[in-house]
């Protein structure tokens, strides 16, 4: 996801780096640019519309790219992602890392993601609606931790995570309460 303001703030960051690497990979935006180029969906910028933006980009990858994949993320354009972290067969749904679901969560989208009584179509929170949308659709969230059970997405800068100065709300929704984090302490020989 990006916007007309961020592809060559952002957008072209993540393209040159770690997102080249995909199999596929579709910027949305507001605004179609052959150029870049980004899928424009009719959906206003900002915040409050992150989630029609959202449920209008998924609604698209269903329609246009189903066949093409078995796994589909959402990534913000200010997201980085270490790919080999991201196999494991299970999902997570954090709006800031981004999220990613499998064939079946998309087709079921894409059969009743429409349905506002299903899946609110805009305003709230993007990532907490998205969520809520899945669990309506019958999706499973599983647990992304990895084999140590440290967490693969976060949705802070790295200090925050080393230092864990969470907001309050971070501790009542993650899994964990904000204690999943890596910490790297030096040994120190006396």
């Amino acid at each position: 996801m990006t916007s007309p303001q961020n592809l060559h703030k952002k957008a072209v960051h993540m393209r040159a780096t770690w997102a080249h690497r995909c199999n596929k990979l579709i910027f949305i935006s507001s605004v179609t640019n052959d150029s870049f180029p980004t899928v424009g969906i009719d959906v206003p910028e900002g915040r409050e519309h992150l989630t029609g933006k959202t449920m209008k980009a998924f609604q698209y990858v269903f329609d246009h790219h189903f066949d093409d994949a078995d796994w589909f993320m959402k990534a913000d354009d200010d997201t980085y992602t270490i790919l080999e972290n991201l196999s494991v067969k299970q999902g997570f749904l954090s709006g800031g890392a981004g999220y990613i679901i499998s064939k079946e969560p998309l087709k079921r989208f894409g059969a009743h993601g429409t349905n506002a009584s299903m899946c609110r179509q805009d305003g709230g929170a993007e990532d907490a609606e998205f969520g809520q949308c899945m669990q309506n659709l019958g999706v499973k969230v599983g647990n992304s931790s990895d084999r140590f059970g440290r967490s693969r997405f976060h949705c802070f800068d790295p200090a925050t995570h080393l230092m864990g100065d969470y907001p309050r709300w971070y501790h009542i929704f993650d899994a964990h309460g904000g204690q999943n984090r890596t910490v790297f302490i030096p040994e120190i020989k006396i």
